[in-house]
């Protein structure tokens, strides 16, 4: 996500909250999508937190979000996959009223985005990528803050910062400067903030980049405490394929400004052709050495990775690694690593997008976000 949404998100919901008080969807994923028009108030019902119809954003002749729609149920974890510049960003902008949408309609817990920002404004939280909490300030300071801009009323302010920071296991940190924490607990601290005004949606932007593997595992564990103790819909984009597989009950994949795949994480494995991965890592193999691979048998894809390392896609994983390990002996290949592994949603991106994410987060650079009316360059 670029830095200039990070900012966004904070500095304008801040204001704006106190002034204003292989290019498809899964077919099952297009039946339990909204009809076109049904986002009304006649047609809202109270099982759906978000509802995007139809939804476009274009920056003259460039579009961004091409015609999207999805809903999020309450109390569901929606993610939100693809690389940078493929309309997660945007997309985030608008239901978070940030921009204004070009065409189509969203609502936000019943709120329509466009004629009532300011009600949608008081029912979100929003954690962007960046940690955005004031270093020189402890961390009661920077939750009281928040409290104050969001106009909780003092009475329930210190019992509301209280309960989030031991929700968070921060409270022998609370008198803490903010400089003092680690980024584990600095990114705790930036979720805890984010619900102190008792949102009914959250909006989490990559919340464990950047940290490492033990504090990414605290931040999904607290996650998951914080959904069974508070009734939130949680709306999360993560380029990291475990931390989707784990947390959310439906994912969507956008390409393109498009929505190319929405479903739960187990039907969108199961949705691409071959159970099982082998991946192996050769030495001193032939030029047609992948042309080779592809003649084993029930092999549906191969992936070439680079360094000798091939990820090979098969609805047979015991039978086509005893193939390849018999060709690469006959061949005088040499096998350095060889292990075998079910599907997983980096294969479903690359099904669905032809590209790994890892890949694209890295290359794409391209599309710089234009600057909202009125902000000087």
């Amino acid at each position: 996500m670029t830095a200039d949404l990070n900012t966004d998100l904070n500095a304008d919901l801040n204001v704006k909250t106190t002034g204003g008080a292989k290019s498809a969807t899964t077919s099952a994923a297009v039946a339990a999508e909204p009809e076109a028009g049904s986002i009304s108030p006649a047609s809202t019902g109270p099982a759906y937190a978000i509802e995007v119809d139809h939804i476009v954003k274009k920056y003259g002749d460039f579009t961004a979000v091409d015609n999207v729609s999805f809903f999020v149920k309450e109390g569901e974890i929606f993610g939100l996959l693809g690389p940078n510049g493929a309309g997660k960003s945007t997309l985030i902008r608008m239901m978070t009223t940030l921009i204004p949408i070009t065409a189509g309609h969203a609502r936000i817990a019943g709120h329509d985005v466009a004629k009532e920002p300011d009600a949608v404004r008081r029912t979100i939280g929003v954690i962007p990528q960046a940690l955005t909490s004031d270093l020189d300030l402890t961390v009661e300071e920077n939750m009281n803050i928040y409290a104050k801009l969001y106009d909780v009323p003092a009475k329930d302010r210190k019992r509301s910062v209280g309960e989030l920071l031991e929700l968070v296991d921060l409270t022998k940190w609370r008198d803490a400067q903010t400089k003092t924490l680690s980024g584990g607990m600095r990114r705790r601290l930036e979720i805890a903030r984010g619900l102190v005004h008792h949102p009914k949606i959250f909006f989490l932007d990559e919340p464990t980049t950047g940290l490492d593997p033990v504090s990414r595992v605290a931040v999904w564990e607290m996650l998951g405490n914080i959904m069974n103790q508070r009734q939130l819909t949680i709306l999360i984009t993560t380029h990291y394929m475990d931390e989707a597989d784990r947390l959310c009950n439906r994912i969507a994949i956008v390409d393109h400004g498009k929505l190319v795949a929405l479903d739960t994480p187990m039907a969108l494995k199961a949705s691409v052709p071959g159970s099982n991965v082998i991946e192996a890592q050769f030495e001193k193999f032939p030029p047609d050495w992948e042309q080779r691979l592809h003649t084993l048998d029930d092999v549906t894809s191969i992936q070439h990775e680079g360094a000798g390392m091939y990820r090979v896609l098969t609805g047979n994983g015991s039978r086509t690694t005893t193939e390849l390990v018999e060709m690469a002996v006959q061949a005088g290949v040499q096998v350095k690593s060889l292990s075998v592994q079910n599907t997983t949603l980096d294969d479903v991106f690359v099904h669905y997008t032809g590209r790994q994410l890892r890949d694209e987060l890295v290359k794409a650079h391209g599309f710089v976000m234009p600057p909202r009316p009125g902000m000087q360059p």
